[in-house]
């Protein structure tokens, strides 16, 4: 006999609490269920966990170089891995018990653990359970993608969830995939005093962004002493003795890359291979991500897909905001539409990268008429003075509207700044509406409208 219930929240990722925080307000009887980890992928092996052991990272680099600053600490920096696993652990520890309790204690929901599979397009089995709703909301996110490498089989290694484990130094990291994840790790663990070196198989560190911002990003690992091999080919791994080695077959340098710990970064998959769907008629697309129309409903009309599962953003805030296009239409009256979204993103390294809109390629690639502005983070006073001059900004506008059509921020500040003009974007608003504002000095965000007063027509656009 099945359990019934007026909706079913499957994995508990960023939209899941929320929406079943709604979905119980709103009177509907709920039940959660969750396989592995309560607050999934963010709160537990990814966004959370990651950043704290970037501030640690930071935090040892900027000690090093305290006497760029005047200040004397004496003696070798030095960093205790198993301190900082733990700090990081308890950070992770305050958010993974708030979101626990959260649903443990909601009125009107009722949490199952273990993994869901639905049985038809209203009936979902979880261990010995049988739950039936006229809802029922997927979201299951995704996975650290494993590339089939020749002799991977045969070797010990990491993904971002298992570097969470990590509380000795690597002596030697190599990391295959120079996208976000990858370079995040990369910085992170040199300064933590590994060796790191950092495959990747196309021409350029993250792809998807302009060739300028991949240019810039590579110097600045680079200069911290990271090993950067691109264009590497017919990957394959091995053991060697005590250590690992990957064939890269590089333009340049060595054909093969020797060192401690291996670590894949190249890119996610969703957690759809196991949940049934072809039982309820739910259509995924030939990467396994499940289809969904703007308002994120599935081929079926009761089931919605939300988060990193869907293939319509692989974020935190996508994810958050997927929950707030469903939340909107189901009981606010409110045609919100994931089309409506901007693109925008944050890369953590140090100097951070904030997205927002188009790329200078995009932008090129649509025909219109275009002004560019660009400026060089040592042009700007809070940089200077902090001693972090690395990177620049760069914002493209519609010539003819006058709205701007994206922008990059490669400094200090960055991922903060970016917001200014997200929301001029957002606001539907002239760049001459930010231009002519006056900020506080002295800032990075000050600059912006000095940048927004030199623009120059884009060439070739």
């Amino acid at each position: 006999m099945a359990q019934t219930y007026d909706a079913i929240v499957i994995g508990t990722g960023q939209a899941g609490p929320s929406l079943a925080a709604k979905l119980t307000g709103e009177g509907l009887k709920t039940a959660v269920i969750e396989r592995k980890l309560l607050g999934g992928t963010c709160v537990n092996v990814g966004c959370i966990p990651t950043k704290a052991l970037v501030a640690s990272a930071r935090a040892a680099h900027m000690a090093r170089r305290s006497e760029d600053f005047g200040v004397v600490i004496g003696g070798p920096v030095e960093v205790d891995m198993k301190r900082v696993k733990a700090r990081k652990d308890a950070v992770v520890q305050q958010s993974s018990e708030g979101v626990t309790a959260w649903l443990r204690n909601m009125s009107n929901c009722t949490v199952y653990e273990g993994h869901a599979r639905f049985e038809d397009s209203r009936t979902v089995r979880v261990g010995g359970e049988r739950l039936q709703a006229g809802r029922i909301f997927i979201n299951t996110g995704a996975r650290a993608f494993v590339p089939d490498l020749p002799g991977l089989d045969g070797i010990d290694y990491l993904t971002n969830s298992s570097m969470m484990d990590i509380d000795a130094l690597p002596e030697h990291l190599i990391i295959v995939g120079g996208s976000y994840i990858g370079l995040e790790f990369a910085q992170m663990y040199r300064r933590f005093g590994s060796r790191v070196t950092i495959v990747e198989m196309q021409d350029r560190l993250i792809a998807r962004d302009d060739d300028d911002v991949s240019e810039a990003v590579r110097d600045i690992l680079q200069a911290e002493g990271i090993e950067v091999r691109l264009s590497a080919e017919c990957l394959a791994a091995k053991k060697r003795n005590r250590q690992i080695s990957v064939r890269v077959e590089c333009d340049e340098g060595a054909p093969e890359v020797v060192g401690s710990h291996l670590l894949l970064a190249v890119g996610r998959t969703p957690n759809t291979d196991d949940l049934g769907l072809e039982e309820a008629g739910i259509e995924t697309d030939p990467r396994g991500f499940i289809k969904v129309d703007d308002r994120l409903r599935t081929s079926v009309p009761n089931v919605w897909a939300l988060g990193d599962v869907n293939g319509r953003g692989a974020f935190t805030h996508t994810s958050f905001n997927d929950f707030e296009i469903v939340a909107a239409n189901l009981f606010d009256d409110d045609r919100r539409s994931v089309n409506d979204r901007i693109t925008a993103y944050g890369l953590y390294i140090d100097p951070p990268l904030g997205r927002a809109g188009l790329t200078e390629r995009e932008v090129r690639a649509s025909g219109r008429k275009a002004l560019i502005g660009k400026m060089a983070m040592s042009r700007v006073g809070r940089a200077r003075e902090r001693s972090e001059t690395r990177g620049f900004m760069k914002v493209l506008v519609d010539a003819k509207t006058e709205r701007i059509l994206g922008a990059a921020i490669l400094g200090i500040g960055g991922d903060e700044v970016i917001h200014s003009i997200l929301d001029i974007m957002y606001a539907d608003a002239p760049y001459t509406t930010i231009q002519q504002a006056v900020h506080v000095h002295p800032t990075v965000t000050e600059l912006i409208p000095t940048m927004l007063g030199n623009l120059k027509p884009l060439e070739g656009a």
